[in-house]
């Protein structure tokens, strides 16, 4: 049974997208390209597993056809999706809704809680976290009457900063910003600003306002993460969140560390660096920009290098 399988990511061309994932050792096509879906499963965009049994096969398939090897329960569909972001440009603002409304109004799909972790960020970059209204008429009143500025909450952001999202958090990242996305596996967003922009074809984008008006969280409470470091032999590993869906960690590696695995699978990305993982005698070579995922039958592993990876997995 395979322990560790490596995935080739989605390249996802978007408005406000750049080149900036070419660091990861991406080949971009042409276009600005916003996204990476590094580890997905979803009707829009699925990875492709690279070795092992599934070799040729997306993540998709693999886990309708054997859910046991990568998580403890069986969900509808892979319950993760993981991302990388370049923001070259602003996001729109937007919400996405919780599962019970997704499934009533969305056929099915899953609501979205996410998290951010800053990989890098221009001077001065800011992202829009939570608003200003104190109750849903207010809320109403301001989206009615465009008072943007007044209702939207503005967070300076830096290098390493990290933001817990779940459903009905109004959001945007801002321009100059790459991120590290962590998120329910979803795919459905609601648009309230978009700064009046055209695509390529001259539309503007779609809004949704009154799917916002209905899903977005009234008042606002922002969420401060709680880190906990643990120091194993070489690696600081920092707790970044452990939350309804899924639980996330960064391990900053100068040397070696053994570690173990939880039951469930873990899903991992290096995001500087470069070295090697060991699982039972085999040895596989980790540089920027891998994401793989250690499977149920892997429980113990070995890392040896000088990376800095962000793991994370299951808990719904």
């Amino acid at each position: 049974m395979d322990k560790i399988l490596f995935l080739k990511p989605v390249l996802c061309e978007r408005l406000w997208g750049g080149r900036n994932l070419e660091q990861f050792g991406y080949n971009l096509p042409a276009g600005k390209i916003g996204e990476a879906w590094v580890i997905a499963a979803h009707d829009n965009g699925s990875s492709l597993i690279i070795n092992g049994k599934y070799s040729g096969k997306t993540l998709k398939e693999a886990y309708k056809e054997d859910y046991k090897l990568f998580t403890q329960k069986q969900y509808e569909k892979f319950p993760l999706l993981i991302k990388i972001l370049d923001a070259s440009d602003e996001l729109s603002v937007q919400v996405h809704p919780d599962d019970n409304y997704a499934k009533k109004y969305e056929n099915g799909e899953l609501g979205k809680t996410e998290c951010w972790y800053v990989l890098d960020a221009e001077k001065n970059s800011q992202l829009i976290y939570g608003h200003t209204a104190k109750n849903h008429e207010e809320f109403n009143k301001k989206i009615d009457n465009k008072e943007w500025d007044k209702l939207f909450v503005k967070e300076n952001v830096k290098k390493g900063d990290f933001f817990y999202i779940p459903a009905g958090t109004l959001h945007a990242i801002g321009g100059g910003i790459l991120i590290y996305e962590v998120q329910q596996n979803s795919d459905t967003t609601y648009r309230v600003y978009d700064y009046d922009r055209v695509d390529k074809n001259g539309n503007k984008r779609e809004l949704h306002i009154e799917k916002t008006k209905a899903t977005t969280t009234v008042p606002f409470k922002k969420i401060v993460p709680d880190y906990t470091k643990t120091i194993k032999e070489d690696a600081i590993i920092t707790n970044l969140a452990q939350e309804r869906y899924f639980g996330v960690y960064k391990i900053e590696l100068d040397g070696k560390t053994e570690l173990e695995k939880n039951k469930t699978g873990n899903l991992f990305t290096v995001l500087n660096g470069a070295g090697v993982i060991k699982i039972d005698g085999q040895t596989f070579s980790l540089k920027k920009g891998d994401s793989f995922i250690l499977t149920t039958a892997c429980s113990n592993y070995e890392l040896v290098g000088e990376m800095f990876l962000i793991g994370s997995y299951d808990r719904a």
